[in-house]
């Protein structure tokens, strides 16, 4: 069964929970173009996660549901929010779920946690996850080691939930290729910055824009905390000290702050300019409707052509 029909909604599309990004607003207007939402809980503590799902159950009447980084210090008190607040979809990131695990099946949610190995994946369907989001390298921000091209086809033999592929998909013909890998639909990030309705600054949008297929860097590969982003000064420089052996408490003067200044302040120059490597497929602000429409439509196409043998 594909993503759209198992959680009822127009297109086979998930929104990343980007930290900053992610807003309930942000959310609901992807649920409402026909995608699933995601509030991003990065950044957040209980009370504005709880504020941000009350706002995108205000504009939406739609699936949605909420990106949950179990690093953040409020992780537990979120986890039982979200309950309370009757959210259904939970997807999980930066850490194990399976101590939450019990309480969201006794209360109906359905859990996606990213995953980035099959022995990651098979864990998470041993804990009772409903499905799998296979995150590749390819993708912006926090990152892993395997391209999706080779990790979706892996983790779909390594587990019997349905599989989710992201990192690296920007339109029909990807989006076509995780079908053909075994997925059952996508996340999407990167393409969805360059939305009317995505709340980043305009200069990070215009970055976005004027980016190449090469001009993603990835920092902190050797201090273990891999994360991808638009080259700037911030990011070569903290490449350079980070190769010339720099501790993280002085790597992490580059970064402290960084997101937020480029999604609020728009500083293409200091701030963390998070996407992927689909970033040079970007050329236009569409709004959210027309991002998902035409690439679905496009999928459609692909895959009708090679059926047909062309």
């Amino acid at each position: 069964m594909r993503l759209d029909k198992m959680l009822n909604i127009k297109y086979p599309c998930i929104q990343g929970g980007m930290a900053n990004i992610a807003t309930g607003a942000f959310a609901a207007a992807v649920s409402n173009a026909g995608g699933l939402g995601l509030i991003g809980a990065g950044g957040m503590n209980t009370e504005m996660l709880r504020t941000e799902i009350r706002r995108c159950k205000e504009r939406t009447d739609k699936p949605f549901g909420v990106n949950l980084m179990l690093m953040n210090p409020d992780a537990p008190a979120m986890a039982e929010m979200i309950v309370e607040e009757g959210l259904k979809i939970v997807t999980t990131g930066a850490g194990s779920p399976a101590k939450y695990m019990p309480f969201w099946k006794e209360n109906g949610l359905f859990v996606m946690p990213v995953v980035s190995s099959s022995l990651l994946a098979k864990k998470m369907e041993s804990l009772g996850a409903d499905a799998v989001i296979a995150e590749g390298t390819e993708s912006g921000g926090h990152v892993g080691e395997m391209t999706t091209m080779a990790l979706v086809p892996q983790i779909v033999d390594a587990v019997s939930i349905p599989v989710i592929a992201a990192g690296g998909i920007a339109d029909g013909r990807q989006l076509a290729a995780a079908f053909c890998l075994g997925a059952i639909g996508v996340q999407l990030g990167t393409c969805l910055l360059a939305s009317e309705e995505c709340p980043i600054h305009p200069a990070y949008k215009e970055a976005v824009l004027k980016a190449k297929d090469n001009d993603t860097i990835v920092t902190g590969r050797i201090a273990g905390t891999p994360v991808r982003i638009l080259k700037n000064a911030m990011a070569r420089e903290y490449v350079k000290q980070e190769k010339a052996g720099a501790d993280k408490m002085e790597l992490e003067k580059f970064t402290l702050g960084s997101l937020r200044r480029a999604v609020f302040e728009g500083d293409i120059k200091t701030g963390s300019l998070m996407a992927g490597q689909v970033v040079g497929q970007i050329h236009e602000i569409r709004s959210l409707e027309e991002i998902l429409r035409n690439m679905c439509a496009e999928c459609d196409t692909v895959l009708a052509r090679l059926q047909a043998g062309e």
